[in-house]
């Protein structure tokens, strides 16, 4: 069900998206090589280095989904921080999602729209991944100032084409003339075969007619040997066939062909017509059903997100959690309390001591006080003796 729908998604974008993977990571590994990635990746994790076509996803390739998902979260953050953002370097068994989640929100900060799930990046392989690492690879160049420049390519000169071209034009025209000129002489050249037949009969009659005698030539062989070289060409026989016959054949042939491939065709349409409504309906609904898929999807790596962030401060609260419930279970504060406490008994039965003491030496001074005034008083109110009639 996967695969039909992936092949549905090449066969809408054209032929060539089976293969533009192969392309980007091409790209890829060039830039990757730019920036240095050896030296500052692979030497420091221990890595070998990274074949011409190791993140795409091909039946054709050897895959180990875990080594390159790994890889690609290496290469990803330190891409990441490159370009001047400061990333986390994932560990090899940190949760998927919420790595994923975190690379994607660094790339939309850079400005880049992701338009599919996190999901397509869990493999560590395909079309997704090579985007992503090379529109990092992008940012990281420009943070680094190096920008790639475009192909200088050399002026044409149309005057010398301009010039070639009508000495093409003159020597076929050339070439043209002399064929004619050369059909001409050939028709010219062309003997009779009836004459020719007629003239070898009467030679023959005239042979026949000579007595049998040694014959002598009396010519020069070099004038002979000249006459032959002269007469030559007129000694040659062309038969020319009929061309024009095969052709006009041919020609109707070809239109009965193409009369009965254009009948073929409209009956093959007129049969089709209901299925290809049906088709084009069916592709109406794939591509509304898609469009909300891509919405969906939006909005689940958006919820995404933000649950990895709600589940990085439930861990922060359980952390302060388990140190409060740590620091309580702790008897080391309820001793200090308890010594404390005893002590203070014991100040406080002090100061109930030194309060009676002091309390007792105030009511001895009191009644000392009170007894001395007793004293006085009864001192001051004792009559003097009254005088007698003898005093």
């Amino acid at each position: 069900m996967a695969e039909d729908g992936r092949r549905g998604d090449e066969e809408d974008r054209g032929p060539g998206a089976a293969y533009r993977g192969v392309v980007v990571m091409e790209s890829l590994l060039e830039k990757l090589n730019v920036l240095n990635y050896e030296e500052e990746v692979l030497s420091k994790h221990n890595m070998k280095n990274l074949s011409r076509h190791y993140f795409v996803s091909s039946p054709y390739l050897a895959s180990n989904p875990g080594e390159q998902f790994y890889m690609f979260t290496i290469i990803a953050a330190w891409l990441i921080n490159v370009a001047g953002r400061p990333f986390t370097e994932p560990q090899e068994y940190d949760e998927p999602n919420a790595t994923v989640s975190n690379i994607l929100a660094e790339l939309r900060a850079f400005g880049v729209k992701v338009d599919f799930p996190p999901s397509k990046l869990k493999s560590g392989s395909g079309e997704y991944v090579c985007f992503v690492l090379d529109r990092l690879a992008e940012e990281a160049l420009r943070r680094r100032g190096f920008t790639f420049r475009k192909t200088n390519y050399p002026s044409e000169n149309t005057e010398e084409e301009s010039v070639v071209e009508d000495d093409a034009e003159l020597t076929l025209s050339k070439v043209e003339e002399e064929l004619i000129d050369e059909g001409d002489e050939e028709e010219e050249n062309v003997m009779d075969l009836e004459a020719l037949k007629l003239r070898s009969t009467h030679t023959e009659a005239e042979m026949s007619s000579k007595p049998d005698e040694i014959l002598e030539s009396t010519v020069d062989a070099t004038e002979w040997n000249l006459e032959v070289e002269r007469v030559l060409p007129q000694l040659k026989v062309t038969i020319r066939t009929d061309n024009k016959s095969h052709l006009d054949k041919l020609q109707e042939d070809i239109g009965k062909t193409l009369e009965k491939v254009s009948s073929r065709e409209k009956y093959i349409n007129n049969q089709l017509e209901n299925l290809i409504q049906e088709y084009r309906s069916a592709q109406a609904k794939l591509s509304k059903a898609r469009e909300r898929y891509q919405q969906a999807s939006g909005g689940v790596t958006e919820r995404t997100r933000v649950l990895a962030e709600i589940s990085e401060e439930l861990e922060k609260v359980k952390q302060e959690m388990e140190e409060k419930g740590s620091s309580m279970s702790d008897g080391a504060p309820v001793v200090k309390i308890k010594q404390s406490l005893t002590k203070l008994k014991q100040e406080i039965i002090q100061m109930d001591v030194r309060i009676g003491v002091v309390e007792h030496t105030l009511l001895q001074a009191k009644l000392k006080e009170k007894s001395n005034m007793t004293r006085d008083m009864h001192a001051t109110n004792i009559p003097e003796p009254a005088a007698g009639p003898f005093g």
